[in-house]
């Protein structure tokens, strides 16, 4: 049955990648993202792309009106948006750290409320948060992109609990290592900000691992046949491990102690 589908980040990547595949499936998608130029693309395919920025409350109420007037309700939201801010706590400007939250906590979670009112009057709905396996595990450099995703994933898990008597889901994907532009565009500010003070050397450990996971990354086809999935699933999981590293991660985060998992982070790091 065809469904009327919000996503946010859809300008490339996982977003855009899934939003082909919903299309294709017959449903009706309202890609959003800064980048609007790049949705022409979806457009011709019969999408309904609406240029949005994620921290501007207009734009966020601006997308909301236009779904609600044409069609009336909104059946899936899928918070896809999100960027990371790398670098050492200690040389991070804090008003990066603030927008890291304003984009990957606040910004979702002002377009949720929007959207919950509609899911209600209608008894039903699904929610999607894209998380990360950051959300679950850490790494030197990436203190507050892994906080923002610590954030979102007990932010979920409360929403989750509050919007179940009105049958409404609430689903977390926890990507791994994916082929998108996220890696990429957070390297220049990583080595910006950290790159050649006291944390130069792990700076140039970690850009260097990242290449690496680049090389052997899951194409975002993964997470688009697991978004499809979710979708079409009467009674979905909490949440969905999705792509390389994944599961193997967050099994071992949950079941090795502090130090020991301390350990086999840094013993990535050489």
């Amino acid at each position: 049955m065809s469904k009327v589908i919000l996503i946010t980040g859809a300008s490339s990547g996982m977003g855009k990648e899934t939003a082909l595949k919903l299309i294709k499936e017959g449903h009706k998608v309202y890609p959003v993202a800064r980048r609007i130029e790049n949705m022409k693309d979806l457009k011709q395919l019969g999408a309904f792309p609406i240029q949005m920025d994620m921290t501007n409350e207009s734009d966020i109420q601006n997308v909301i009106n236009i779904i609600i007037e044409k069609e009336g309700k909104i059946d899936v939201l899928w918070n896809n948006a999100g960027y990371a801010v790398y670098g050492s706590v200690e040389e991070t400007p804090i008003a990066e750290a603030r927008r890291q939250f304003e984009v990957n906590l606040f910004g979702l979670a002002s377009l949720t409320q929007k959207v919950i009112p509609y899911m209600r009057k209608s008894n039903k709905g699904l929610i999607i948060n894209t998380s990360s396996v950051g959300g679950r595990i850490y790494a030197p450099l990436g203190a507050w992109y892994h906080a923002s995703k610590h954030a979102l994933e007990g932010w979920s898990d409360c929403l989750r609990l509050e919007l179940k008597p009105f049958n409404i889901d609430v689903v977390v994907l926890q990507p791994g290592a994916i082929a998108t532009e996220l890696a990429e565009v957070g390297k220049k500010p990583l080595l910006a900000i950290s790159g050649n003070g006291p944390y130069k050397k792990i700076t140039n450990d970690i850009v260097q691992l990242t290449e690496k996971f680049e090389k052997s990354s899951s194409p975002s086809a993964v997470i688009a046949e697991a978004i499809s999935k979710i979708i079409s699933t009467e009674k979905p999981n909490t949440r969905y491990k999705v792509g390389k590293l994944s599961s193997t991660s967050i099994f071992l985060r949950n079941y090795l102690g502090d130090k020991l998992f301390d350990k086999i982070v840094m013993s990535q790091i050489k």
